[in-house]
């Protein structure tokens, strides 16, 4: 065992005894990294890199990051008592401290030092779980919620990490590692190997959020135009993605091969690859109670709706079958699943009320599949209406491209406001009814709440009202104003002022 793998050994029967861990010896995980000043026996229980969440045994890290330099607050972190500082160079501070340490990381390394130093502290925890990570633009919600339920399912103590549990899809590193330790703690008391289902972002994996991490599966769902505010090209943020299925990153993929960037990760990954497509599905059949298909010889009933989840069902499915679940009982754990909060959720309605759904769909693509499956739902004389906006300060080159989705494939669509934040709701209005050139009837209404009603109040039974964009959410964010919006309760009101009480 090299000094290193000690180390981390040694650093896990620290953890689990509630220990801190000395500098010299967390610095180990790191390579070229050494003690400048400072005490090589300083203690550390945490690494930040927050300084407003350092602690008195906290090593805070300097991250270099596209838009700021975490050295910038190096001096903050040591008036919150850090006990020790990794830097990649010199840094100010406010005044000389005897008890703070010092170290010295590789030029250009803050991120993935960040990383393995957040793992390292408390002792590894990604080693003894088995983990699963999934990526794409789309469907890595749907995808880990199901894989949390089938591990569930099978007896597997399970953590589900993403959208619908925290702020960010995937959390800073020192976050990530912290929910890694609970979940092995979870696991311990249980006397079963804990199982992780995590969303990857682009962002994450650009970050290096997770690196140091092995994952047992990755998964790959699909890439189309989102965040390019951030990546530039398709060809940048398709290589972001590409990075959890390196070999050093994954022991296996599971990739939806009917795409051209599933084939193209499938050509690149020439060992332990799984494809996964439309010929695994046989027999699809759908309505709004959910769909049906034959896979593995197994029968499955999902309660997620669209001809799109049936591909988020077959790629949660061959993940699990990939870390040892038998196909029985994962067909089995998906036909009891509860299915997946504000992903084409059907809102409950009185009796002759038209199907209103509620769905996450915030990129052209997405958009795009949700409107073709509500066609699908609609009765064959029924009128398809959509209500979407698109979020401030982020990606703007698709808000034309969404007009234009929803102005050819709905019957009517309202234009109205999502999460603005610190851009004019009417400038992104204004783009988004640029690019709707479609045959449907357009209303620009920005007031959300007044748009699902409308939206309601004008549908009759056997049409179809898609609420699109904020799904889950609860909260709306306007400038630095947040306050409190759900689609599904707004919905669920409107349903109810349109025609009597609701049933399920």
């Amino acid at each position: 065992m090299d000094a290193l793998a000690r180390a981390l050994h040694k650093r896990c029967d620290f953890c689990r005894a509630g220990s801190n861990v000395r500098v010299a010896e967390l610095i180990t995980a790191v390579p070229g990294a050494t003690i400048i000043s400072g005490r090589p026996d300083t203690d550390v229980d945490s690494v930040e890199v927050d300084s407003r969440k350092v602690s008195g045994r906290s090593m805070f890290c300097c991250v270099v990051g596209s838009e700021d330099d975490g050295h910038r607050f190096a001096a903050a972190a040591a008036r919150a008592g850090a006990s020790s500082i990794a830097i990649e160079h010199d840094v100010e501070l406010d005044e000389h401290r005897d008890d703070l340490t010092l170290v010295r990381i590789p030029e250009g390394s803050s991120r993935r030092s960040a990383a393995i130093l957040s793992a390292a502290v408390v002792g590894n925890p990604a080693r003894e779980l088995t983990m699963v990570g999934v990526t794409g633009t789309n469907g890595k919600t749907t995808v880990t919620s199901l894989l949390g339920e089938i591990l569930t399912a099978s007896g597997l103590p399970s953590t589900v990490i993403g959208t619908l549990t925290g702020e960010r899809t995937t959390p800073s590193s020192p976050e990530l590692h912290r929910l890694l330790s609970e979940a092995r703690s979870l696991a311990g008391r249980s006397g079963r190997r804990g199982a992780v289902a995590m969303e990857v972002s682009s962002h994450a994996l650009d970050q290096e959020r997770v690196a140091g991490i092995e994952f047992d599966v990755a998964v790959f769902t699909n890439l189309s135009h989102d965040h390019l505010d951030y990546h530039g090209t398709m060809d940048r943020y398709f290589e972001a993605k590409a990075r959890l299925f390196e070999t050093s990153s994954s022991k296996v993929a599971v990739i939806w091969e009917d795409s051209d960037e599933g084939r193209l990760l499938l050509d690149r990954r020439a060992h332990s690859a799984i494809g996964v497509g439309w010929s695994d599905a046989a027999d699809i059949q759908g309505d709004a109670l959910g769909t049906r298909f034959g896979w593995r010889n197994e029968s499955v009933r999902s309660p997620l709706i669209g001809r799109f989840n049936v591909s988020n069902v077959l790629l949660a499915a061959e993940a699990a079958v990939a870390i040892g679940i038998a196909p029985a009982e994962v067909a089995s754990a998906i036909s009891s699943s509860a299915g997946v909060p504000g992903r084409m959720q059907v809102v409950a309605a009185p009796a002759a009320s038209p199907i209103v759904l509620v769905d996450y769909a915030h990129t052209p693509v997405a958009l795009a599949a949700a409107l073709e499956d509500a066609r699908r739902l609609a009765a064959p004389d029924g009128q398809v209406t959509v209500v979407f906006g698109c979020g401030g300060d982020r990606d703007q080159a698709k808000r034309p491209a969404m007009g234009a989705i929803a102005s050819d494939l709905a019957d009517m669509a309202i234009v109205t406001t999502d999460n603005p934040r610190s851009e004019s709701p009417a400038a992104i209005a204004a783009a988004i009814l640029g690019g709707a050139t479609g045959g449907a009837r357009i209303i620009d209404e920005p007031d959300r709440a007044a748009a699902i009603r409308t939206a309601i109040a004008l549908a009759g039974e056997g049409d179809v009202v898609l609420v699109a964009g904020k799904g889950h959410e609860t909260i709306q964010v306007i400038g630095e104003r947040s306050g409190p919006f759900d689609d599904r309760m707004v919905a669920e009101a409107a349903l109810v002022e349109r025609g009597g009480s609701t049933s399920c």
